[in-house]
């Protein structure tokens, strides 16, 4: 017959075991912390990899994904690479891909974690432009010329790419090998783009077509469906922020905003 336990009897073994489980637990998040910190590739600490380019400020996040062909890759200033982000230049390691960089990155570009850009032929990216998670862009393409062979051993269709400055590439967006993006374009998420896409352009699906553009005379067409937001000025502080949040209810107007 089991005994019974009183509820607020200390039993010391299982406190002891629960005190090393969270010590533990806080060593290892202490431990990978710092692997992370010491791992991640700048200009000033590259590691086992030899850009042609890493700007000032740029931080390439700890683990990496697949890197070759580094020789051939610049990474411009102030760039953030998420973890486990794949940049390959050349069809494999080791190839003379000549003197010319076939990867590049422009000044501000984010890509999200797990992202991969993959390059044999030029791929440019121009400043500022931000990539979600797992975003593909790639230069090659399988081809299916021959309904005999498997189509992995066919040999693939490569083309030129290059995204505007400005643009914004969703999560699990994909840019296939040919593809033009102009400035300032949107890519909504899982969209597949081939071809050219003009600037100040949204454009969604698979393949990707254009669901809103910008005219200059007219604004947005169609129209956007929610106002713009407000900017904060410039020297707020957070205090000034919460006391608006803070107002009493008299002191808004009819759409909740503070007066």
């Amino acid at each position: 017959m089991p005994k019974n336990r009183n509820t607020f009897s200390f039993d010391a073994p299982e406190a002891l075991r629960a005190w090393g489980r969270r010590a533990a637990s806080r060593a290892v998040h202490r431990g990978w912390r710092w692997v992370q910190r010491a791992g991640a590739v700048t200009a000033e600490h590259p590691g086992p990899y030899r850009f042609a380019r890493i700007g000032p400020a740029t931080r390439l996040a700890f683990p990496l994904g697949t890197v070759f062909g580094e020789q051939w890759i610049e990474l411009g200033d102030h760039c953030i690479i998420g973890e486990q982000v794949t940049l390959t230049a050349g069809m494999m390691p080791g190839l003379d891909l000549g003197p010319e960089p076939v990867l590049s990155l422009g000044n501000g570009v984010v890509l999200g974690r797990g992202s991969h850009v993959v390059a044999s032929q030029r791929v440019t990216f121009g400043d500022d432009v931000f990539c979600g998670p797992y975003v593909y862009v790639t230069s090659d393409n399988h081809s299916y010329d021959d309904p005999a062979q498997p189509i992995g051993r066919q040999w693939p269709r490569s083309a030129p790419v290059s995204i505007g400055p400005g643009s914004w590439l969703g999560t699990g967006a994909v840019i296939l090998p040919g593809a033009r993006l102009g400035r300032n374009v949107v890519v909504a998420a899982g969209a597949v783009v081939r071809g050219e896409v003009p600037d100040h352009c949204v454009v969604a699906g698979a393949p990707a077509k254009v669901v809103r553009r910008w005219d200059p005379g007219t604004g947005w067409v169609p129209p956007l469906r929610t106002p713009a937001p407000v900017p904060i000025p410039d020297g707020v502080t957070p205090q000034q922020l919460l006391s608006l949040e803070e107002a009493e209810p008299d002191a808004r107007t009819p759409d909740g905003r503070a007066v």
